[in-house]
């Protein structure tokens, strides 16, 4: 039984397949390879720890990025939940960390981890917080990540916040 298991999935398996189509990230920024399964405010994704990106350190990655692979689940659940509306997947902004706690200093390279984020609350303004765990083997992390998703993001960057 997988680790992420809650039931019968709210999101249809097809809406699941290309996680790139869910994220605003591309290349070697898209870290997350596939949704495993996710349902209402609960998103569970896997990911290989990879040696090829910028941040492989002699064959191990910074614990740290672990805030990153969390950070796209977050925005993987939100395209997701876009995806069910006909609307394509928007930028979002990592504010804050809180009690980040990890097991281990580096995530080795080449290993597989589940990332699974549990919304805590979410305020009309597009402010948010989620519950996050990374675990693999050697290795858990934990930590409460507040996010903003504007409406409308372009704006938004252009200084125009109303």
């Amino acid at each position: 039984m997988s680790l992420c298991y809650w039931g019968v999935p709210m999101f249809e398996p097809s809406d699941m397949q290309d996680i790139g189509a869910l994220l605003p990230h591309a290349g070697p920024m898209l870290l997350l390879d596939r949704v495993v399964e996710a349902e209402g405010k609960r998103i569970c994704c896997e990911a290989t720890v990879r040696s090829d990106g910028l941040f492989d350190r002699a064959g191990a990655v910074p614990a740290y990025l672990g805030l990153e692979y969390m950070a796209q689940a977050i925005a993987a659940l939100s395209g997701l939940h876009a995806r069910q509306r006909g609307e394509p997947a928007r930028l979002g902004f990592l504010l804050g960390t809180r009690r980040f706690e990890t097991s281990a200093a580096t995530l080795h390279c080449g290993a597989i981890v589940q990332v699974i984020v549990r919304e805590v609350v979410r305020s009309t303004t597009g402010m948010a917080a989620f519950d996050c765990q990374v675990t693999g083997k050697d290795v858990s992390q934990s930590a409460r990540l507040s996010v903003f998703e504007p409406g409308d993001p372009d704006h938004y960057l252009q200084g125009d916040i109303q």
